[in-house]
């Protein structure tokens, strides 16, 4: 019987869906953002408008084909989260307040949202 790799607890990541983030390598490096899904499983996230590949589609009744333009993942390790306070890439960390873990930025000490 083969074994699967199968990930029994979902990671926790620096990023959620809706920061800002800057890319910090390839070809869209220095760029800023918006994180619009996140691929857990893959350790993977896609940003508004950036990384954008070309993709051939074929036609159906629902859609004409051709070339389409859409964003590819970019590992989360080349994404760094952008200080809301100084608008330049930021560290994050985890603390807890009232109880409840939350985000700060290492640069600013400010709690991200």
């Amino acid at each position: 019987m083969k074994t699967q790799n199968i990930k029994r607890f979902a990671p926790k990541f620096h990023i959620k869906t809706g920061d800002t983030v800057m890319v910090l390598t390839g070809d869209d490096k220095g760029q800023t953002g918006v994180v619009k899904e996140i691929i857990a499983a893959k350790n993977r996230a896609i940003v508004d408008q950036l990384n954008m590949v070309k993709k051939h589609t074929k036609a159906t009744q629902e859609m004409q084909g051709g070339i389409h333009e859409i964003e590819a993942s970019i590992h989360i390790s080349n994404l760094m989260l952008v200080d809301p306070k100084s608008g330049k890439a930021s560290r994050i960390g985890r603390k807890k307040e009232n109880g409840k873990s939350v985000r700060y930025s290492k640069k600013s000490g400010e709690i991200i949202k």
